[in-house]
C-alpha cells in the first residue's frame, strides 16, 4: 500500500458537511536537502511564518497537485495562496489557544485509531509504522490532524451551535425546489470563491471583483478550472481543484441553481455574487438522484460525560464505568441519564429517539451498529465518553423525511458558511498581520 491509498477521513459532526481538506505529509530525502538561510515571511500576531515553512509547505501541496493531475499554477500565485491558508491555520490555532479548544493525544490516539481501522490496520502502531515507511513524518501527520479536529470543534462551537433553521425555513425551501422541477437531481460541481471581507471598502470589493474577473477570462480562453481554482480560490478546498463532489439541490443556493439549470456538463458560470464573495461554478456532471429512501433506524439511549481541560478522558472513562456497573446490578439506565448524563437528553432519561443512518458521529454509529437490541457498549467521541443501549429497530421508508433532513441540512449548510466566513474574516480583522520580504530583514 502507498500513502496514496491511504484515506484521511474528516471529523466532522454528523449534522453538517463540508469539503474534504487535504492532509499534507512530509517525505524526507537526504539527498534533497540543502541548507539555506531562513528569513520570516509573514508576522501573525506574537507568531511567526518562516520562508522555509512556506517553501515546504509548497512542495507538499505540489506533489499532492501531480499526484492529481492538476496543472499547476504559477509558482509565484500559489505560494501566496498557500502562505493565505498558513495565516489562515495559524490565527485558528491561536483562538483555539486562547479559548480553551485542545485535543488531548488520548482523543487524538482515538481519532488516528480509526483512520487506521479504515485503512485495514488492525492498530494504531501498525498504522504508523506503515507511515513512517512510506517517508511519513508521523509527527507532523499527527500534528495536522490535531489541528484539523481543533478547527472542526471551533466551527461547531462559534458558528453551526448557534444556527437557527425553523420548518417554515424548510417549507418554503422544499415549496421552491418543487416550482424549479428540480426535487431529483444532483450535481457534481467545482467551484472558484473570491472571498469579500466583513465591511470592506470600494477599492477592496473591486479588487476581488478583478481577481475573479481575470480567474473568468482564464477560463474562458481555455485554462484548466483546477489549475485556475488552485491559483485563485480562497475556499478551503482550492487546492482539491475547487471540486465540490456531488451535492444534491437541497444543498446548491438558489442563486446558483438559476445559472447551472442553463448549463452542460463541462460549462461554468459567470461570476456570481454572493454576500460571501465572488463565484465561478463549473458544472462537471448532473444525474437523477431519485429512489424511495428504505434505512434501518435505531431506538436508542446514552449517557454523555464529557471530556473537558478539567475532565480527561481517563476520568471520564472512570466515571462511565462506575455507571455502567451501577446499571449491571440493577439500576435504570434512565434514573442514571437523568443523574448523571451531560447531553441534552439526560431529562428523558437519555432517549436520543429513532436514529438514522449519518446522524451521530461515526464512533457513535460504529459502536451503535455492533449492538443488539437490549446489549449496552461503550465509545468515546470527541464530546466524551458514552454509555449507550439499543432499545429497538425497525426498517422504515424514510423518502420524505429524509427530504426535510436534507432541506434543512442544505438551509444549515448555506448559513454556516456564511457565518463560517464572517466569523473568520472578523478574525483575521482583529489581528495583526505584517508581510515580510527576505530583501527587509537584511
Amino acid at each position: 500500500m502507498t500513502m496514496s491509498k491511504i484515506k484521511i477521513p474528516v471529523l466532522l459532526s454528523a449534522l453538517l458537511l463540508s469539503p474534504i481538506p487535504a492532509f499534507a505529509v512530509e517525505r524526507i530525502d537526504p539527498q534533497q536537502q540543502v541548507a539555506t538561510i531562513d528569513y520570516v515571511v509573514a508576522v501573525v500576531n506574537d507568531d511567526v511564518i518562516t520562508h522555509n515553512e512556506l517553501e515546504e509547505r509548497v512542495s507538499t501541496v505540489v506533489a499532492q497537485l501531480k499526484k492529481q493531475g492538476t496543472p499547476l499554477p504559477e509558482q509565484g500565485v500559489l505560494e501566496k495562496q498557500i502562505l493565505e491558508r498558513m495565516i489562515s491555520d495559524m490565527l485558528l490555532a491561536q483562538y483555539a489557544k486562547e479559548s480553551g479548544v485542545r485535543v488531548d493525544d488520548t482523543q487524538l490516539d482515538v481519532a488516528i485509531t480509526r483512520i487506521a481501522q479504515q485503512n485495514k490496520f488492525p492498530t494504531l502502531a501498525e498504522f504508523q509504522a506503515k507511515l513512517e515507511s512510506e517517508g511519513v513524518n508521523v509527527k507532523k501527520f499527527r500534528d495536522e490532524i490535531r489541528a484539523e479536529i481543533v478547527s472542526t470543534k471551533l466551527r461547531e462551537r462559534e458558528v453551526e451551535s448557534k444556527l437557527v433553521i425553523s420548518d417554515s425555513e424548510v417549507d418554503n425551501y422544499l415549496a421552491n425546489k418543487a416550482t424549479m422541477g428540480l426535487e431529483n437531481e444532483e450535481y457534481h460541481l467545482a467551484h472558484i470563491l473570491v472571498v469579500v471581507p466583513e465591511q470592506a471598502s470600494a477599492d477592496k470589493i473591486q479588487a476581488a471583483r478583478e481577481r475573479a474577473d481575470h480567474a473568468y477570462a482564464q477560463l474562458a480562453g481555455g485554462a484548466d478550472f483546477a489549475q485556475v481554482a488552485a491559483g485563485t480560490s480562497d475556499a478551503k478546498d482550492a487546492l482539491k481543484g475547487g471540486d465540490l463532489g456531488w451535492r444534491p439541490t437541497d444543498r446548491i443556493p438558489p442563486l446558483f441553481m438559476n445559472e447551472l439549470q442553463t448549463l452542460k456538463p463541462g460549462q461554468n458560470t459567470a461570476v456570481l455574487r454572493s454576500p460571501s464573495g465572488f463565484h465561478i461554478l463549473k458544472l462537471i456532471d448532473k444525474r437523477n438522484g431519485s429512489a424511495p429512501v428504505v434505512i434501518t433506524q435505531t431506538h436508542a439511549r446514552h449517557i454523555l460525560i464529557k471530556t473537558s481541560e478539567i475532565v480527561t478522558s481517563a476520568e471520564a472513562k472512570k466515571r462511565i464505568l462506575e455507571i455502567k456497573q451501577r446499571i449491571d446490578d440493577g439500576a435504570s439506565f434512565a434514573d442514571q441519564a437523568k443523574r448523571y448524563s451531560q447531553d441534552g437528553s439526560a431529562q428523558q432519561g437519555g432517549d436520543l429517539d429513532w436514529l438514522s443512518p449519518g446522524q451521530t458521529v461515526p464512533e457513535f454509529e460504529e459502536e451503535l451498529n455492533k449492538l443488539k437490541v437490549g446489549e449496552i457498549g461503550m465509545v468515546e467521541t470527541q464530546f466524551g465518553w458514552h454509555l449507550i443501549q439499543v432499545l429497538e429497530r425497525r426498517n422504515t421508508d424514510v423518502t420524505e423525511q429524509q427530504k426535510r433532513q436534507q432541506a434543512r441540512a442544505s438551509i444549515a449548510s448555506f448559513k454556516s458558511e456564511e457565518l463560517y466566513q464572517d466569523w473568520l474574516r472578523q478574525l483575521r480583522d482583529r489581528a495583526f498581520i505584517e508581510y515580510r520580504t527576505n530583501d527587509e530583514q537584511k
